[in-house]
């Protein structure tokens, strides 16, 4: 959603918009189950300091994830408004709370259980380990956190570029991690420089949320410039911009495809095309992240499927076939080829776990080449369990929220005996 900025009397009507249903179908949507009516209620009698209280006591990440999960796919389309009429407006709710709250400096305070001797291990430092370290650091257990990069953040640091997240918001986290006792170890990749086996001599328990790190992708020739979706926003969010880009198109229809695609408008790209090959009622991105992206100049190209990159020493062109859409899948629609001008082509079609990686350390994969979890994300090896990307198929933030508290509050059962 966007940001409210409005008065405290509309805030406040739109506040009183929300039905406050008893069954709280928006909260059960919800991956990680903000209580969703009682925030905005607080919200209605304008106490905001009560209204973050709620919020931030479950889910640390709140500001976040007003700002990028797609709330019109969670929580929103549950709202018992929104089947006859326009749904509450949850994320721009959420959002105004937190503005508030920076705004008059409103402070929670981080309270930890009696600490135990048992030492918890989280191999990655995304959305989903950083979760799982907090649920589990608040129970009083050590929690050390692995981070293959130097930089700690996951793909909340290197794959959302800055215009869609402010990353002062992250660095908040991080340190409260830091100061409630999380230790942070960087420069440790799994299956190189660490080991499940290895840290199980060391550790009680491990988490692991490495997160899909493999781009999905397919051969379009042999040229340099084409990149994949970690890569190309990783060289905007470091300031290591590409040059010569020319006419980029953009292959896929996610969020990662629309912020790829602005990224190359502000790496100084002549053009952005996203050319995705169903229509735009079956495109995964946020309605709100296409109309951001439309808004700043990318241009859209539904029903077309990318066959070949054409060119002498570099791509002058893509030889692309237009697409019908039948019972949610892209057909080829017969001689209707065409080529589409480009220079540079950028993959976004998604992210696969690393397979060998995963295999190597022991842990079973399902058809899908995800790590197989159970209902609270433990895994086939004794003691270790995971979340996020690496376990759940197209994982938002809040999602991997979800999945590491499920992780968190097993681990703690289980030291409990419960």
């Amino acid at each position: 959603m966007e940001k409210i900025d409005l008065n405290e009397n509309e805030i406040i009507k739109k506040a009183k918009y929300c039905l406050k249903c008893k069954n709280k179908p928006c909260s059960k949507a919800c991956p990680i189950n903000t209580n969703i009516p009682e925030f905005i209620s607080k919200i209605e009698e304008n106490n905001i300091e009560e209204a973050y209280k709620i919020l931030i006591s479950n889910n640390i990440f709140s500001h976040i994830c007003s700002l990028i999960c797609p709330q019109e796919q969670q929580c929103e389309s549950a709202c018992v408004r929104g089947i006859k009429q326009t749904p509450t407006e949850i994320g721009g709710l959420e959002e105004y709370v937190n503005r508030q709250a920076e705004k008059k400096s409103i402070k929670y305070n981080f309270e930890i259980e009696e600490e135990k001797n048992k030492k918890i291990a989280i191999i990655g430092s995304g959305p989903a380990g950083m979760q799982c370290a907090y649920d589990l650091r608040k129970k009083g257990y050590k929690v050390t956190i692995f981070e293959k990069e130097n930089i700690i953040g996951g793909i909340l640091n290197y794959g959302i570029p800055d215009f869609r997240l402010d990353k002062s918001y992250l660095d908040k986290i991080i340190e409260l991690l830091k100061n409630i006792g999380v230790e942070f170890r960087t420069k440790n990749e799994l299956g190189k420089d660490i080991h499940i086996n290895s840290l199980k001599l060391e550790f009680d328990y491990i988490f692991i949320g490495i997160g899909a790190e493999v781009p999905s992708k397919y051969n379009l020739g042999d040229y340099q410039s084409i990149y994949e979706p970690d890569f190309f926003l990783k060289s905007y969010n470091n300031n290591q911009y590409i040059k010569n880009l020319g006419n980029v198109a953009i292959i896929g229809g996610g969020n990662v495809a629309m912020d790829c695609a602005r990224a190359a408008l502000r790496m100084g790209a002549n053009s952005s095309s996203i050319l995705y090959r169903r229509d735009e009622e079956h495109m995964p991105a946020s309605y709100k992240e296409l109309k951001d992206a439309i808004q700043e100049g990318v241009n859209k190209e539904f029903t077309t499927r990318v066959i070949k990159a054409q060119g002498k020493n570099k791509i002058e062109s893509l030889r692309c076939i237009k697409t019908e859409v039948i019972d949610g899948k892209a057909i080829d629609i017969p001689n209707s080829e065409f080529d589409f001008k480009a220079d540079t082509v950028v993959f976004a079609i998604g992210q696969k776990p690393n397979r060998k990686i995963l295999e190597d350390e022991g842990l079973k994969l399902n058809d899908w080449g995800l790590v197989e979890v159970d209902e609270n994300g433990m895994t086939n090896i004794e003691r270790v369990y995971a979340g996020g990307d690496i376990s759940e198929s197209k994982a938002t933030v809040c999602i991997a929220l979800g999945s590491a508290r499920r992780a968190a509050t097993a681990i703690d059962k289980k030291i409990r005996g419960e």
